[in-house]
């Protein structure tokens, strides 16, 4: 069978099951049930806090083929997931799926409980580093299922994702189980991704290296959904949240490509008072940023609210008032934690309000303008971000479908060629993000607008932007790249990709 964008599939993985193929953005639409949570109450004499990590595995009664799960606010300075996953191996503890919402280098220590079997299943929105390099050589059991940060959500609102247990990593927690990301020595700020975790979950454990009395103010996760605290000597290093650019580039064809998409972004007519925008932490994307900075200023317009992951350069223009409101699901840099702990106009929001497709309204539907990176992207628009050219697994959607799903104006900022290799192509190596979901394509080399967007090219031709179709930015690159060689991989499978419904919009295959 097929998807919609004519990627072959077969009916049935082991490992994963029957597959459900991907049929558009808003295919899967409609009455939707959320799974009723079992859980034991709680009486006056009881007490959640217990001396050690290994008391907390008792109490909760962990067994082989279980699913557990992990946030990754700390991004690649955590040393929850790791911790955690040695006290299960020294049990004798088997065959469990780590349901992490990412997957960093610093996880690396988890291949090997992959190859001595502790670990046989993986479900995550993101993974780079060791892991995800095993994962892409077949070392995992089972195939990865990479979901999207608002797919994943809904799936664990839905019960298509059960959790056994969860473990939440608390900056600061009380002894009753309410914990926030703003206080302590690891503090990382939001902690929008383990919202659906805390509450779905069978059982959560707290663990946390900053126990303050009750009630540990402000309450970011209630104690209504926490059933034990265990405190550690340390939780992660906060320098790790900053893993990768978060600063604008110095690279003058990067601030080309800014500056082109920022006049895209103006003939539009979106840049109003009121609008919203996202983009991502990457160079150029935090470029274009700068560059909307200027226009915005220029015309006296105030936006509504920035969205996403934060850095501190968002922040800077929440606090120079060119938005009334930031609403954050992570905080990538250490301003953006300040911010979100000082500033009210800097709101929490977990993953579900983010970006399910399946809940009553998620911000992404209220967003304008986003801002979007590529590793490849093809003559029919469709993206990816979770392979390299190579094959290898680098990445994932996190937001990447969810904000192009529900965007007015979705813009993939990318260079033509990267690494001597053409980014435009016939057939992306992996389908991350649809077509359907992409407006415009903004490289050094020229501009090319979906053909959909007919109201978006009439806007266009009245500037003197470089407009040109997306195959003729193929050409451009290959004549200067060549043709790049179809990679060769295996047949078997190692990640299922799910789009944000649940659908299946394309596979990866062992390299």
């Amino acid at each position: 069978m097929s998807t919609i964008l004519s990627r072959e599939l077969p009916r049935y993985i082991e490992g994963y099951g029957k597959l459900k193929p991907f049929q558009g953005a808003f295919s899967d639409i409609g009455i939707k049930i959320r799974k009723a949570v079992e859980l034991k109450s709680v009486t006056p004499k009881d007490k959640k806090i217990l001396e050690t990590l290994g008391e907390a595995l008792d109490k909760v009664n962990i067994k082989d083929g279980m699913t557990i799960s992990f946030h990754h606010h700390l991004r690649n300075g955590d040393h929850v997931l790791n911790r955690v996953l040695d006290e299960l191996a020294e049990r004798g503890i088997s065959d469990l799926t780590i349901a992490a919402s990412s997957i960093f280098p610093i996880h690396a220590p988890l291949v090997e409980h992959i190859k001595n079997g502790v670990v046989t299943g993986l479900v995550t929105s993101y993974m780079s580093g060791p892991v995800a390099d095993g994962v892409s050589k077949g070392v995992l059991k089972k195939p990865v299922v990479m979901q999207t940060h608002g797919g994943r959500a809904r799936a664990i609102e839905s019960g298509d994702l059960h959790i056994d247990v969860a473990f939440l990593a608390a900056p600061t927690a009380d002894a009753y189980g309410n914990m926030n990301g703003v206080e302590g020595e690891s503090a990382c700020g939001t902690l929008g991704y383990a919202v659906a975790d805390a509450e779905y979950a069978d059982k959560t454990i707290v663990i946390t290296d900053n126990l303050v009395p009750f009630p540990a103010c402000p309450i970011e996760i209630s104690q209504v959904f926490v059933d034990y605290i265990v405190q550690l000597e340390s939780i992660g290093d906060p320098r790790g949240i900053v893993s990768g650019t978060t600063k604008i580039t110095k690279d003058p064809v990067g601030l080309i490509i800014a500056r082109m998409a920022a006049e895209v972004i103006k003939a539009s007519g979106l840049v109003k008072d009121g609008m919203s925008f996202q983009t991502g932490a990457g160079g150029t994307s935090l470029a274009v940023a700068a560059e909307l900075k200027k226009v915005m200023k220029q015309d006296n317009v105030v936006g509504s609210f920035a969205a996403g992951g934060i850095t501190g350069y968002i922040v800077e223009m929440l606090e120079e008032g060119l938005f009334r409101t930031l609403l954050d699901v992570q905080c990538f840099d250490l301003k953006a934690i300040e911010s979100y702990r000082d500033n009210p106009r800097h709101q929490f929001m977990s993953a579900s309000m983010y970006g399910n497709p399946h809940n009553k309204g998620s911000v992404v539907n209220n967003l304008d303008i986003m801002i979007l990176g590529a590793t490849e992207i093809d003559t029919e628009f469709n993206v990816n971000v979770t392979t390299n050219s190579n094959g290898v697994i680098m990445g994932g959607s996190g937001g990447h479908s969810d904000t192009a799903a529900g965007a007015k104006l979705t813009i993939v900022v990318t260079q033509l060629m990267k690494a001597r290799l053409p980014i435009i192509r016939d057939r992306v190596t992996t389908i991350t993000t649809p077509g359907e979901s992409i407006d415009v394509v903004v490289t050094e080399r020229g501009i090319a607008v979906n053909p959909k967007r007919t109201d978006l090219i009439e806007k266009l031709r009245k500037t003197k932007l470089p407009l040109i179709t997306i195959e003729e930015l193929k050409a451009l690159a290959e004549k200067i790249t060549g043709v790049p060689k179809a990679i060769e991989t295996s047949e078997r499978i190692v990640a299922v990709v799910e789009y944000r419904d649940g659908s299946v919009i394309d596979v990866v295959r062992m390299v």
